[in-house]
């Protein structure tokens, strides 16, 4: 395995000190926190040492706020890594209030215009840059081969492996190019599982060559387009390692990602506090068991708190003096993300209230630069309805006179998404409930995940009893049955729906 020569590997070989291997352990660590203010333990672990911090959507109360947070943070610690998951689409945490203005993965890849990928995350890199975000983890390198994967769907570029390469590829470019860090995620690939790796360890049964020709491909494109980090995947690969999940497999790691692939940027974790990770061990021992492997930087979790925060580091310093980690391997993670945030410099305090004074952030709404794609590349509600499947039943639906009638059928999230308007719901106020909709009115009735026993099925059935000319709409990954399908659930995707539905079309509502 590559390493980059920490000056602490020399003076620590022979007898570190318990503070020095402390500073070294949070020189890996990325923990969140919960609320909407920094908290003062945070700002005590900047002081030893820690190396990243991690935004989620708990910690947005308003775009003010986001910015005096991350303002805050920024002139207490000018160097740091800031780090965020900013998909766009489905998973949004600076939108996280009212849905992403970008269209995510799926309708990008669908509609499958590279240029138009890389303007997508352009906007979303030069939002964080703005905000002095230096770190996003995104995008998204998974190909989702199982369409009933209940926790990437739509977050995927699609199901063909050369498809989803080139637009991680464009996309890691149009983001890198705005100043941000990219991290194509979940490595070696998450879109064959059927299980949620934040509820349970998922296991990937596929042989090595389906591996290699399926999985692999997207995390090749990453390598050539030297993509800053990579982050690993709580699941068991049969093929590569049957003993150890991705996270904690140094056959993983190092001798496939960096070795044969020859990655040389910086190996992130997924949260350490999911059950895929952690749910046997505890996050502590995670976390010397992922350094152990090859990783560098460690994401804790939304909710990590002081305590846990002490007692990883006190694991990862126990395991270093008991032999179980290798000092150079401290040293060598500690060292690679350093470099990180050196290579990816980020806006100061005064550079954000600055850019906040001229309107970049848009002090009275969404940021001015969320409306960059729409203005360089024509993103029109008419472009991104081109991304839907639309059936011949819902031809004809729409090209029915009688008045609309929208039913929204709330739908639980995965943990990834979280509790983000989606729908129809989250873009007009003409979305009924089930017993508003008028006589003699046709129906939508909108979900996602439609798979066979959602409760979308019954109230679609409810309505045609009654009378309605009635289609399905699936807002998420086709799973069968519906009439219309829109990759997505997004501000944007949702807005191009509603004005479909409404108007047959995809202009203004």
């Amino acid at each position: 395995m590559d390493t980059i020569q920490s000056p602490a590997t020399q003076s620590f070989a022979t007898a570190p000190a318990r503070e020095h291997l402390r500073r070294l352990a949070a020189g890996t660590l990325m923990p969140g926190f919960t609320g909407i203010a920094v908290p003062v333990w945070i700002l005590d672990a900047y002081d030893a040492g820690l190396a990243a911090v991690c935004l989620y959507g708990t910690n947005v109360a308003s775009r003010v706020q986001l910015r005096e947070l991350c303002a805050g943070l920024r002139a207490h610690s000018p160097n740091t890594l800031i780090a965020v998951d900013e998909e766009g689409g489905d998973v949004t945490r600076l939108h996280y209030l009212t849905g992403s203005p970008q269209p995510g993965n799926a309708v990008l890849g669908r509609l499958d215009d590279v240029e138009l990928t890389a303007a997508s995350a352009s906007a979303i890199g030069h939002e964080l840059a703005g905000l002095g975000i230096n770190l996003n983890l995104a995008p998204d390198a998974d190909v989702n081969s199982a369409p009933d994967n209940p926790v990437i769907g739509v977050r995927s570029f699609g199901a063909e492996p050369d498809l989803v390469a080139r637009h991680t590829a464009a996309w890691i470019r149009g983001l890198e190019d705005a100043g941000v860090a990219s991290c194509a995620k979940h490595f070696p690939g998450h879109g064959d599982t059927t299980t949620d790796s934040h509820l349970a360890l998922p296991r990937v049964t596929a042989n090595a060559a389906t591996l290699d020709a399926r999985e692999l491909v997207p995390f090749r494109a990453l390598v050539a387009a030297g993509g800053a980090t990579v982050m690993t995947s709580h699941i068991l690969v049969e093929a590569l390692d049957p003993d150890h999940p991705a996270t904690f497999s140094s056959r993983i790691l190092q001798d496939l990602l960096r070795r044969d692939m020859g990655f040389n940027g910086v190996i992130i974790t997924d949260a350490l506090d999911m059950a895929g990770a952690s749910a046997q061990t505890g996050v502590p021992e995670a976390a010397v068991r992922a350094l152990m492997a090859g990783a560098d930087l460690l994401c804790l979790g939304s909710e990590t708190g002081p305590a846990l925060f002490e007692q990883t580091l006190n694991a990862i310093a126990d395991a270093v003096d008991e032999g179980r980690l290798p000092l150079e391997r401290l040293a060598d993670a500690a060292a690679r993300t350093s470099a990180l945030s050196s290579r990816f410099p980020a806006a100061g305090a005064a550079e954000i209230q600055e850019a906040a004074i001229r309107g970049q952030l848009g002090l009275q709404g969404e940021p001015q630069l969320s409306g960059m794609l729409a203005d360089q590349q024509a993103l029109d509600g008419v472009r991104i309805a081109e991304a839907f499947e639309v059936s011949e039943a819902a031809e004809k639906w729409l090209a029915r006179k009688e008045p609309v009638a929208i039913v929204q059928v709330e739908t639980g999230a995965n943990f990834a998404v979280g509790r983000v308007p989606w729908g129809p719901a989250s873009a007009t106020e003409a979305v009924v409930s089930e017993g508003e909709v008028p006589d003699g009115a046709r129906v939508a009735v909108v979900g996602r995940g439609l798979d066979a026993e959602h409760p979308l099925w019954t109230v679609f059935a409810r309505l045609r009893a009654e009378g309605h000319a009635v289609i399905a709409v699936e807002c998420g990954w086709p799973r069968g049955g519906a009439d219309i399908v829109t990759y997505g659930a997004s501000l944007t995707v949702s807005q191009a729906l509603t004005s479909l539905l409404l108007n047959g079309n995809t202009k203004a509502s």
